[in-house]
C-alpha cells in the first residue's frame, strides 16, 4: 500500500499526535497508584504508542507477492 509513503505530512501528525497521547495516557494512568483505572489509562496508552510505532514502519514494509 503506497497511501503512507504518498501522505507523508498526514503520517507525521498522527505520529506525533498518538506519541503524544499515549505519553500522556501512560504518565496519567502511572500516577493513579492503587486504582484499577490507572491500569486501563496505561495500557490504553501503549497501544496508542503501539499505533505510533506502527504508523512508522508502515513505509518500510516490503510488497508481499502472490504465491499464484
Amino acid at each position: 500500500m503506497e497511501f503512507w509513503k504518498e501522505h507523508v505530512r498526514l503520517r507525521l501528525i498522527l505520529m506525533t499526535v498518538l506519541f503524544a497521547a499515549g505519553l500522556v495516557m501512560v504518565i496519567g494512568g502511572w500516577s493513579m497508584t492503587g486504582k484499577l483505572a490507572g491500569l486501563g489509562w496505561m495500557l490504553l496508552g501503549l497501544i496508542l504508542l503501539l499505533v505510533a510505532l506502527a504508523l512508522y514502519n508502515k513505509p518500510f514494509e516490503t510488497p508481499k507477492k502472490n504465491k499464484r
